[in-house]
């Protein structure tokens, strides 16, 4: 069973690209579609409607829902192969842009909308930074030369990666993205899979329900205003 896992922020058209990806694959290698979200989220149920696949999702709620995504991935992966899946497409929330939710014998792509502005590579550098391909989505409705400098700034940022753009209701110019995921090899070991960068913090004294605003209220890892960098404070 292959492992496609889809980041990226709010509304940049990730189940439009996995759509589009369940329609190339599921003629012949049957799909399992688990999303994972905060508080709400029907793409599970579009999809299985659509496409009669087999589909989960997991709310998150006070977790983040990247860590809440690796936490569910092993069951997620046992389940997926229990319903005979050929694939199991991941989707994550994509809240924060500051995970890397992809991991090894997986295929990692980082959904970015064209129209989130010339810098949004930038601000999203964390979340492109380990995938395997970049889909730049919305094309149509950016010109010319704003596609160019958005591919430089991707490229800015991780200069070998892999950039597709495409209209992803309409799924032009997905074609490389399915020939990547179609060579990618299956799931060797799944009791081997390990997340391929290190995640940020997920537990400080805000974490745990202390709502008190000023660093000189909390512990642990800290930022003053004035402090170049994050510091530490407690036992």
């Amino acid at each position: 069973m292959k492992l496609v896992i889809v980041a990226g922020p709010p509304s940049a058209g990730k189940t439009a690209v996995i759509r589009q990806i369940i329609k190339k694959f599921n003629k012949t290698d049957s799909t399992a579609f688990l999303k994972i979200d905060v508080v709400r989220a029907f793409e599970d149920e579009e999809l299985h409607e659509e496409f009669g696949i087999p589909t989960r999702k997991v709310y998150s709620g006070d977790l983040c829902p990247d860590h809440m995504g690796i936490m569910v991935l092993k069951d997620a992966i046992k389940w997926a192969q229990e319903v005979n899946a050929g694939i199991l497409i991941v989707e994550s929330a994509g809240l924060c842009l500051r995970c890397t939710p992809y991991t090894t014998q997986a295929y990692g792509i980082a959904v970015l909308p064209a129209v989130s502005g010339s810098n949004a590579p930038l601000k999203m550098a964390p979340l492109i930074a380990l995938a395997d391909s970049a889909v730049v989505t919305k094309i149509d409705l950016i010109s010319q030369a704003e596609k160019e400098v958005f591919r430089e700034c991707i490229h800015s940022v991780v200069p070998a990666i892999d950039i597709i753009e495409t209209n992803a209701v309409q799924g032009t110019g997905l074609r490389y993205l399915m020939q990547a995921i179609a060579k990618h090899p299956e799931i060797s070991d799944a009791d081997t899979i390990t997340l391929r960068g290190t995640p940020p913090l997920g537990v400080c004294t805000i974490c745990i329900g202390k709502k008190e605003i000023g660093w000189q209220h909390h512990f642990g890892v800290i930022r003053p205003l004035e402090e170049a960098d994050n510091i530490y404070r407690g036992d």
